[in-house]
């Protein structure tokens, strides 16, 4: 793919490759698409720092994702999560949906087949 500056976008596959998510993973994800550290999350979920940490690494793997020197692997991770389970994995941030249209009976819907 290339951006309109002529610079190369690569293109990544962040589907889950190997396994679903199990519970845990999913509220740890959860958790960290809200911002939250990793001290944050294990204060949250009553774990160690070290089991947020081999849960993240864990998942990262589940999305067949991996880490290098110019990729922030939590960032992936998020959109990774976001893709597979939807935008209600952001609903907690409270940050207006960008497909939003008014219903028949005035109520705003998302209409996530907008683009």
């Amino acid at each position: 793919m290339m951006a309109s500056d002529g610079e190369v976008i690569m293109a990544m596959d962040i589907t889950i490759t190997a396994r679903e998510l199990n519970p845990f993973e999913q509220l740890v994800l959860g958790l960290l698409c809200e911002g939250k550290t990793n001290s944050a999350i294990a204060r949250e979920t009553s774990h160690t720092e070290k089991v947020i940490e081999n849960t993240i690494s864990r998942s990262a793997k589940a999305f067949n994702l991996k880490s290098d020197a110019d990729t922030n692997i939590r960032v992936l991770l998020a959109l990774a999560f976001r893709i597979h389970f939807g935008d209600a994995a952001f609903d907690r941030l409270i940050v207006p949906c960008s497909h939003l249209q008014m219903g028949a009976d005035g109520q705003s819907l998302c209409n996530r087949d907008v683009h």
